[in-house]
């Protein structure tokens, strides 16, 4: 990728629309490439379950850390932690320049609660409070699953003036809630006496796996006005929720919190990777580009983008909008279920995280015994 001020990224910067990079390992920081994405207009970092799944199980980068924890008898729990939180705290400080420069509008860092908390909000509340203090940068965002119990622990979390990444969003009826869930905890902060501008929220609105549930039933259905659909259903619905975002934040009850300094809760396009390869590699970034949004990409998908992406974007406009809201209609008159089309993905898109975060607490117990054993068959006696 290059460099440049005119590059495609930069383009995109240009429009108002921040990029973030959907990927996070302790090579990437080892080796600088991180640092090397900042001059290619990336503004920020997003991890989830999956991605450190995937960084802690290739390889052998972690193990010069997990070997000396091990030393110390620490916990599987314990080790887990600690690798998340190195890498995490590392990012943050890579991203401080950025979060620095812009007055803490960008430059963030998220990093997500346990998966299998997704619906229990206390218990969310409780580790997105630890991950505060393990991490203490003012430019690290808690990733909560937007579950109905998730979205509760929202509202508790930014009452306290903890700033939040909502993810796993689907529907548009959830992402009304985790708007009023924002505007709800403003206020509850402010009337403690907290400082609205001290807070930032994104709401991180999936994409592709939209179209990858509603493609399978239109498949099904058959006909030439379903099979018409197909490739259309996600772009329409983040239209849309970009359209709800435009309203909820030019109404009157949000210029009361902004007159005390409080910031928009941006949306954030999420899971952008193409899963379709008849479909364009860069379909959900090409389509969805708007002011005050950010769309965190995979490092395919930011190739792509440089290298055959358009060279002058358009961002999204009235028109592109309603063309969103009536996609949404014809999928519903030819019998597409959006309500359940959303429920399944929320249940999918938390099982998957749950799996990734079992896989890499397992990794972490095997490589744990391992080490263990290698230890005790080289101290003294042997």
């Amino acid at each position: 990728m290059s460099g440049s001020s005119n590059s495609r990224l930069h383009n995109l910067a240009g429009l108002g629309q921040s990029v973030w990079l959907d990927s996070i390992s302790r090579d990437m920081l080892e080796s600088r490439e991180l640092d090397r994405y900042l001059g290619k207009a990336i503004s920020g970092v997003t991890s989830n379950p999956t991605i450190f799944a995937k960084a802690v199980t290739s390889g052998d980068s972690y193990d010069a850390q997990i070997g000396d924890l091990v030393e110390r008898d620490a916990s599987v729990d314990e080790i887990y932690t600690a690798v998340v939180t190195s890498d995490i705290r590392r990012a943050c400080d890579v991203l401080e320049p950025v979060h620095r420069t812009t007055g803490g509008l960008d430059g963030f860092v998220s990093v997500e609660v346990s998966p299998e908390l997704a619906h229990d909000p206390a218990p969310t509340v409780e580790e997105a409070r630890d991950w505060v203090k393990r991490v203490n940068r003012p430019n690290l965002l808690i990733k909560v699953p937007a579950t109905r119990e998730g979205v509760t622990a929202v509202e508790d979390l930014i009452a306290e003036g903890i700033s939040v990444n909502v993810t796993l969003i689907f529907s548009l009826d959830r992402y009304g809630s985790v708007i009023d869930a924002y505007l709800t905890g403003l206020e509850r902060f402010a009337r403690a006496g907290g400082r609205p501008a001290a807070v930032t929220s994104v709401a991180s609105f999936f994409v592709s796996r939209f179209d990858t549930e509603v493609d399978s039933r239109l498949e099904t259905i058959g006909t030439p006005e379903a099979l018409a659909l197909r490739g259309r259903a996600a772009v329409a619905n983040a239209r849309v929720a970009y359209l709800e975002f435009l309203r909820a934040f030019s109404s009157e009850r949000w210029h009361e919190l902004c007159r005390l300094g409080a910031r928009v809760q941006k949306p954030l396009w999420a899971s952008t990777s193409t899963k379709n390869p008849d479909y364009s590699d860069t379909l959900y970034i090409d389509t969805l580009v708007a002011p005050e949004t950010i769309n965190t990409l995979p490092e395919s998908a930011l190739a792509a983008y440089e290298d055959h992406g358009p060279d002058r974007p358009a961002a999204l406009g009235v028109r592109q909008m309603n063309d969103g809201v009536l996609v949404l209609k014809d999928l519903e008159a030819v019998g597409i279920d959006y309500d359940d089309v959303a429920a399944k993905l929320e249940r999918q898109g938390v099982g998957s995280f749950v799996a990734s975060f079992r896989e890499m607490i397992g990794d972490i117990a095997r490589k744990r015994e391992l080490m263990s054993a290698a230890g005790s068959r080289s101290g003294p006696g042997t």
